[in-house]
């Protein structure tokens, strides 16, 4: 079968400003989309305008080729969903709750075309029971980014057993087009990723807990030992421990007791050491930025 050519839709929709949302906006006006980002009010629309800006320049600070001024320009951040009426691809990337991710597709189906690709960026939840939400679910697909988007190189492309068959090789070049790699994957619980990476996380939770070894010492068994290029603790601070927390009771309840949260994870979840985005969690991040959403 021939790949289709590698580009992204030229009007794109992301429901959801948050770390997640932004960096999936950064990602196709990189790719040269025009991006319209739908938050819930307009302060939380213009804290996600300047977040999103903020890691455009430091890309291009880096080195990314671009036009600052164009890509602001192509860049919309408002509160009303009724500008996706015209994106063929709107992603929902709203918290990790079943509640909001049903509300948000039904929303977002509710205002674009009859052609128009709806995807999720869940990380946990089964997208079988996400599609129930949509009258037109053969158009759904999971797109599953990892934090930080700009950064990451893989991106999960979830099939259900509702999604057009055509639609898996379509998705897979709007990732080849980002400039990462897709990996597809059948609508299991945690899909490939989350299942793997939590599993080792809880782990990692469970030696803190038992006084097994120090964070750094358990990241560095990992990093220098098996070559990650970061540990399992540093990471959840980054994804963030309530994140994670989400994750492992959805896979608690799909897989089993394996994936219980440790009493640890809950105890700093409730204490409100949430990683880098609240500045403490097994390390301290004093320049982290605390997210709107």
């Amino acid at each position: 079968m021939t790949q289709p050519e590698a580009t992204v839709p030229d009007r794109v929709g992301v429901l959801g400003g948050g770390r997640m949302g932004g960096g999936i906006a950064h990602a196709f006006l990189l790719a040269g989309a025009r991006v319209t980002v739908v938050e819930r009010d307009e302060p939380a629309a213009a804290a996600a305008r300047e977040r999103i800006e903020r890691s455009i320049d430091a890309s291009l600070a880096r080195g990314h080729d671009g036009d600052g001024a164009a890509l602001r320009a192509a860049l919309t951040v408002t509160a009303d969903p009724t500008v996706f009426t015209d994106a063929a691809l709107v992603i929902e990337a709203v918290p990790e709750a079943l509640d909001l991710k049903l509300d948000a597709l039904r929303l977002i189906e509710g205002q674009v075309a009859s052609t128009a690709t709806i995807a999720s960026n869940t990380s946990s939840i089964p997208l079988g029971q996400l599609a129930g939400a949509l009258a037109h679910p053969a158009r759904f697909i999971g797109l599953h980014f990892f934090n930080p988007v700009p950064a990451s190189s893989l991106i999960e492309v979830v099939v259900c057993a509702q999604t057009d068959p055509d639609l898996p090789e379509t998705a897979r070049s709007w990732v080849r087009a980002l400039g990462k790699t897709p990996i597809t994957v059948a609508d299991a619980p945690g899909f490939a990723s989350s299942r793997l990476g939590v599993a080792l996380a809880l782990e990692a939770i469970r030696m803190v807990e038992q006084g097994v070894a120090a964070p750094e010492d358990i990241d560095l068994a990992l990093e220098l030992g098996y070559r990650h290029p970061t540990g399992p603790l540093r990471t959840t601070d980054i994804v963030g421990l309530d994140v994670r927390l989400g994750i492992a009771e959805q896979l608690q309840r799909d897989l089993g007791d394996h994936f219980a949260p440790p009493q640890l994870l809950r105890d700093m979840v409730a204490a409100g050491k949430l990683g880098r985005k609240s500045g403490q969690g097994f390390y301290a991040w004093p320049d982290s930025h605390t997210p709107t959403s």
